[in-house]
């Protein structure tokens, strides 16, 4: 496992080959609401170091501003979380979805959408197998795509200040890409 540190008044982007995840923390301890499509209500407790993850079917300034916005009408707003029926037509349309809680399962074989469990994420596939945990200072992530203990964490990284550049770690031959914002 990879560790990446940052606050909560810090915003991580995992950039990866075709889609980015942004993850915030949940900064208090609160209850956010999920609507399913047997029109039911669930709700989710979260921890301040609970974890927000969005996942977007793209890179650069506007899905990190799309991802950003979505943070933050999740957090600071208490926005309910919509999911949506296996076969419904708008799943296809998605650029953005998001999940909420200790830890969560990328995977880029699953509908969009279509999720009511908050540890599971579609995301693109170069990011898919990896799973990012909270910590107390940040996430750890894991590779779960290769059982291998290869990890190389020694790569331009600056534990000192990682706000606002790109940074790279490895974990079991893939290259975690991100950088660190203030949110």
């Amino acid at each position: 496992m990879i560790e990446i540190p940052f606050k909560s008044s810090e915003i991580l982007f995992i950039i990866g080959e075709t889609g980015t995840i942004g993850i915030v923390k949940a900064g208090q301890k609160k209850i956010l609401f999920i609507g399913t499509p047997e029109k039911e209500e669930i709700a989710q407790f979260l921890e301040e170091d609970d974890i927000i993850a969005i996942s977007s079917f793209g890179k650069g300034e506007k899905y990190e501003k799309g991802i950003r916005s979505l943070a933050y009408i999740t957090r600071e707003m208490d926005n309910p979380i919509i999911v949506l029926p296996k076969d419904h037509p708008s799943s296809k349309r998605l650029s953005m979805v998001l999940s909420v809680g200790e830890k969560v399962n990328l995977n880029c074989n699953i509908i969009p959408g279509t999720h009511p469990e908050q540890d599971v994420l579609c995301s693109c596939d170069s990011l898919s197998g990896l799973t990012i945990t909270k910590t107390k200072d940040g996430i750890g992530i894991n590779n779960n795509t290769n059982k291998s203990n290869n990890t190389n964490t020694n790569n331009n990284t600056n534990k000192n200040n990682n706000t606002n550049k790109n940074n790279s770690k490895y974990i079991s031959n893939k290259q975690i890409n991100y950088k660190i914002e203030k949110f």
